[in-house]
């Protein structure tokens, strides 16, 4: 099991470290014709698959490049509107680059606290006396794993940054642990 990302959450629900730990995205370019085979729609200031997948697109991948040029969030590099650009069958064929985006720093910041939230809600609807709020949460795609420290105190973040790399690297080497892994 690899370990994609780390999160660091104070007693309040504030982000106070993060570190991804992951390989580069992979993403999928191909030549299209008009018209598309995929619906597009804006998301999140992005222009993300809503409906259709094939040859490595899936539902949620977001257009990050046009004709070689990055797209920026819903604009092409020289400013037009991608659902626009790719409405016009003038401008077929074309090639597209799909993939997952980056979380920006909102977005992490936003996710930690709603898993805070969602975690002290755990803790206080546990019908068990004392219970540790939410362990791990199970997807088809991935686990998130729930750590505390064993005093509820909160870590000290000194040489944090190092250690945590090479305890990731360290896990790694050791393969899968845990129950269910």
């Amino acid at each position: 099991m690899a370990i994609f990302s780390v999160y660091v959450v104070n007693k309040a629900g504030g982000l106070i470290y993060q570190l991804d730990h992951y390989a580069p995205r992979a993403d999928t370019e191909k030549t299209f014709s008009f018209p598309l085979d995929f619906v597009l729609r804006p998301h999140d200031e992005r222009v993300v698959v809503a409906f259709g997948q094939r040859d490595g697109v899936r539902v949620g991948h977001a257009v990050l490049a046009i004709n070689g040029a990055e797209v920026n969030g819903r604009f092409t590099a020289d400013g037009k509107d991608v659902l626009e650009f790719l409405s016009n069958p003038a401008n077929y064929p074309v090639s597209i680059r799909f993939g997952r985006h980056r979380l920006s720093s909102n977005e992490k910041l936003m996710l930690a606290s709603m898993f805070h939230s969602l975690f002290a809600i755990g803790s206080q609807l546990s019908p068990e006396v004392g219970s540790s709020g939410i362990e791990m949460l199970e997807t088809d795609t991935f686990k998130l794993h729930c750590f505390q420290t064993l005093t509820g105190t909160p870590l000290r973040c000194e040489l944090f940054d190092q250690n945590l790399k090479l305890a990731l690297e360290v896990a790694e080497k050791a393969g899968p642990f845990g129950p269910g892994s």
